[in-house]
């Protein structure tokens, strides 16, 4: 038996980072990909449960060793999905989440067609602001930056399975478990 794999994705900022650490604790049976970035950690993110954080050189060295599932380059960051792990949970029997971008979640679609791809929605653009203001942890230009790119991911909402309003981190993590499990 196989278990299944879950692409979430949505804009920055939508509480994807908060459903997921909600999900690792109320859901311990399910896997969660940790992805490698080059970016700083931010306040409270720990190496080797949030994200593996390296330097863009082993990166590039992972990218062209073919040992990624998707990468992408975002808010002048790279960010990717370690293959074998993910692999490996599935032939175990293991469900798998995997956190991503837009671009990430696109690769995603075409390597594993199989994937339940879910889009994280906010409950407005309003909320999206306050939210991506109010972490304290980037610059005004990111911030400008991220909300550009929010206007796109959220226009391709549409490429995805199914959607889910995050108006609640349990609410919305409790429906994504019911559609992973489904």
């Amino acid at each position: 038996m196989t278990g299944r794999l879950l692409v979430l994705s949505g804009p920055s900022g939508v509480g994807k980072s908060s459903v997921v650490d909600y999900l690792r604790v109320h859901h311990p049976h399910i896997a969660f990909s940790v992805s490698v970035t080059t970016r700083a950690p931010r306040p409270g993110e720990v190496d080797g449960v949030h994200y593996h954080f390296i330097e863009r050189s082993e990166f590039e060295r992972m990218v062209e060793a073919g040992e990624l599932l998707e990468w992408a380059e975002f808010a002048g960051n790279l960010y990717g999905t370690p293959a074998a792990p993910v692999r490996e949970a599935l032939a175990s029997g293991t469900p798998v989440i995997v956190e991503i971008e837009l671009q990430g979640a696109r690769q995603v679609r075409t390597s594993a067609p199989d994937a339940l791809q879910v889009f994280l929605a906010p409950p407005s653009w309003d909320v999206l602001v306050e939210r991506l203001q109010g972490r304290g942890t980037e610059a005004p230009e990111v911030i400008t930056r991220r909300l550009d790119t929010a206007r796109v991911e959220l226009a391709s909402e549409g490429e995805f399975d199914r959607s889910v309003v995050n108006d609640s981190v349990p609410r919305a993590a409790e429906e994504i478990v019911g559609l992973l499990t489904g």
